[in-house]
């Protein structure tokens, strides 16, 4: 499916990366990296799948299982076998070579060289390397083997009684067909009570919270918008939807035609989810990162188109007639093919290179580096628009200022095409004290209440210029965690909604590839957008977080969920905010992510692998106000979860009331263990670092008794969210990274954990015996 989207020419251009090739990360709580192998690959990949990958039959793979006590693997369903690639390859970047890995997932080189560039970034996640790994190779196991395999089937009958993997209520992946199927009756009742009213934000529109990367246009199995979940979006309050588009996929490309192919049938794709939408109430949009880059190769036929260089890439150079008109037609022909579509927003000074001043490089460009990036932005923008309007369409255009520098605010305000909006992310630039250290909001924040002076500003420069402005919101939840459908902290969503109201703003992107779950929080964003009466952000708080918690959970438990939403916005305003804490922190693991007795000497990556990283971690913030910070939050949204258990055990509950809580209170819980594993795991690495240096037990006593605190906390949190993860199958996920953790991985830090205490914890102990 994915290799449709590449032409010959992108083929020749890719290869699979290595970078530095370092040894990979050891794994002494493993006999050897086999049982690992067999171990982390359990739950989802089908055992004679491995088997193949490592030379054995299909029972002998079981056999390694089940001497680690494991029980019989559930079966992979070809959904979850499509969904779980991003899992798959992260859990055995440090397992694999790469031919072993392309066996197990059953793909060719072109398709992973493709998947590591493309989808997302991965191979940025992954951290721009390859673990040198040795091929792996089963071998019956000898004596020492058994032995050891006998130790780890002891601590997993130990830990999980009822078995691993026991029982879980619902399976990976479960969320995509409860909410791709036709709601029933009761739910019908529940999720259209809010009767909403005219909105003054239009439009409020998200992305999927389960699409796949890939091509869903000429894909149908990969469809990210199935009606029942637009049916569950519209009932939110949500009035549109994105999906990103790729003009030479979309429309003819000139000088590649092969590029296109199939370009028909997306736009005939493209046209009937319109149209499936429009049913909804729900319109459609579409994210340009345009013109898409080309290989090298590609300028040997066609030298005057190009511009910037970057790595084995170059950019379509904008300033060339061609390429401009190029974004024209293109343009121009979805709208001809879709004419009901709603509209388009761009991004055109980050993610993919694009332009020549995308990356500012603009002066490495004979001819971008004579114009002023405004000027060639603006220009770009206007192709965009003169396509709309010459396809005979009335879709809007959103020009999104992520990347733009602030000193080309104004001449972009006067040269963005007339009719069209100037889109701002909210919470930028908010100047935050947090842990007594000063900062500002860079990112998405969920934590830091909206809007802030550089959307403010940018805002009032476009109206000045006749522009509409839209706000770029984060509504579900942030890279502050992303790991779950929403953060709970809805009193934070509702006055930041609520300030956008009186900031005139005309409509709202409620999130970027995270966030789309319909979720308590876009229920609360569009009450907000439609309410009347409420005089103070207070007064709007109250109301709407009643209305939804009455709606969602009836009037027994309006008190103890909004005192939930309210303690926990409340104390997630301490979250220790930075560009590093939040692509680099183990936020999206928590207690899945493993602790080293050494340095790993790894750096953390971009929401990928966190490693032991810290200074990575913390950013600007001091270790210890890093960790202080993440305890305070953790210990908060703690005492919030026991007050709402607490006030539920005299209220006489129907089994379906209490279902509806236990999930609310899962959600808030999980949010929960994932910061207090963050404070763990850094704790213990400041405390790994000061044994090492101790030079006798006066020094140790201190952080050993506190590592042993820690390595048993970590077990119980582990197995606190293996719980929560086996019944609710949302927990883990994101859809630009599938899982970020399984059960499997929770199990394995619990060995891992085991592991140190018996054995490194204990000659650490030793060392400082007299």
């Amino acid at each position: 499916m994915m290799m449709s989207l590449i032409s010959i020419a992108l083929i020749a251009a890719l290869d699979l990366p290595t970078g530095p090739a370092p040894e990979p990360v050891a794994l002494p709580h493993f006999p050897d990296r086999y049982h690992a192998f067999v171990w982390r690959n359990w739950e989802l990949v089908p055992p004679e799948r491995m088997a193949e990958v490592v030379g054995a039959s299909t029972e002998a793979i079981l056999e390694t299982g089940h001497s680690m006590g494991l029980g019989d693997p559930y079966p992979v369903s070809d959904s979850q076998w499509k969904r779980s690639y991003i899992t798959i390859i992260r859990r055995n970047w440090h397992l694999l070579p790469y031919d072993q890995l392309l066996q197990l997932l059953d793909w060719d080189r072109e398709h992973l060289a493709f998947t590591l560039r493309e989808d997302d970034f991965l191979y940025v996640k992954l951290g721009n390397l390859k673990p040198d790994c040795k091929p792996i190779h089963y071998s019956p196991p000898d004596a020492g083997t058994r032995k050891w395999e006998q130790a780890i089937a002891m601590q997993v009958r130990a830990e999980f009684p009822e078995g691993l993997p026991g029982g879980r209520e619902e399976a990976p992946f479960e969320f995509v067909s409860q909410l791709s199927a036709p709601p029933a009756p009761e739910e019908l009742v529940q999720i259209n009570g809010l009767e909403l009213g005219k909105s003054c934000f239009h439009p409020r529109y998200c992305s999927s919270y389960f699409a796949l990367y890939g091509d869903p246009l000429l894909d149908p199995e990969a469809d990210p918008y199935p009606d029942g979940y637009l049916a569950r979006l519209a009932a939110s309050g949500v009035d549109g939807v994105w999906l990103q588009a790729v003009l030479y996929k979309m429309a003819p490309f000139p000088w590649e035609p092969s590029l296109s192919e199939g370009y028909e049938k997306r736009l005939e794709s493209l046209k009937k989810l319109v149209e499936r939408a429009k049913r909804h109430g729900i319109g459609v949009y579409l994210y340009l990162n345009e013109p898409r880059a080309m290989p090298l190769s590609f300028f040997e036929k066609h030298p005057g188109l190009k511009g910037v260089v970057e790595g084995d890439f170059a950019a379509l150079c904008t300033s060339v007639p061609e390429v401009r008109q190029f974004l024209h037609d293109a343009v121009a022909t979805i709208c001809r093919a879709v004419p009901d579509l709603s509209g388009f927003f761009t991004i055109s000074a980050s993610e993919n290179m694009t332009n020549c001043h995308s990356h500012y490089r603009g002066a490495e460009c004979p001819l971008c580096s004579k114009r002023d990036p405004a000027e060639v932005i603006a220009e770009l923008h206007q192709s965009l628009a003169d396509g709309i309007q010459d396809g005979g369409c009335s879709a809007r255009l959103f020009a999104w200022d992520w990347g733009w520098q602030d000193a080309w605010v104004e001449k972009l305000a006067q040269g963005l095409p007339k009719g069209s909006s100037w889109m701002s992310v909210s919470e930028w630039s908010i100047p935050i004290q947090r842990g007594g250290v000063s900062s500002a909001i860079g990112e998405y924040s969920l934590s830091v209440i909206g809007p802030g002076p550089r959307a403010t500003h940018n805002w009032s420069v476009a109206r000045k210029n006749g522009l509409g402005t839209m706000a770029k919101v984060q509504i579900g939840v942030t890279w502050e965690l992303g790991a779950v459908p929403y953060l709970p902290v809805l009193a934070n969503v509702t006055e930041h909604i609520w300030n956008l109201t009186r900031a005139g703003v005309n409509g709202l992107m409620l999130g970027w590839t995270h966030g789309g779950y319909p979720s308590p929080n876009l229920e609360a964003a569009a009450l907000v957008g439609s309410m009347t009466g409420a005089a103070t952000s207070k007064e709007a708080v109250d109301q709407v977080l009643n209305r939804v918690a009455e709606q969602r959970y009836g009037k027994n438990l309006v008190p103890v969920v909004t005192q939930l939403w309210k303690q926990m916005s409340r104390y997630f305003q301490e979250f220790p905010f930075d560009g590093q804490v939040v692509y680099n922190a183990p936020l999206q693991v928590g207690p899945a992510n493993l602790v080293w007795e050494k340095p790993t000497g790894f750096r953390a990556t971009m929401v990928g692998i966190p490693y032991d990283d810290l200074s990575g971690w913390r950013g600007l913030f001091p270790e210890e106000v890093f960790i202080g910070q993440f305890r305070k939050i953790a210990d908060g949204f703690d005492a919030a979860i026991k007050d709402a258990k607490a006030s539920t055990a005299f209220i006489d509950l129907s089994a379906q009331e209490r279902l509806r809580l236990r999930r609310e209170i899962d959600v808030a819980e999980a949010c929960m263990i994932y910061y207090r594993s963050v404070a763990n795991q850094a704790q213990f690495i400041c405390d790994r670092n000061t044994i090492e240096k101790a030079a006798n037990l006066s020094e140790a006593a201190v952080p050993l008794k506190r590592m042993d605190e820690i390595l048993r906390d970590e077990i119980l949190l582990a197995k606190r969210l293996y719980v929560i993860q086996s019944r609710d199958s949302r927990i883990g996920f994101e859809a630009t990274n599938h899982y970020f953790s399984v059960r499997m991985d929770l199990a394995e830090k619990i060995l891992n954990c085991q592991d140190l205490l018996s054995r490194w914890l204990l000659e650490q102990k030793n060392r400082f015996k007299p």
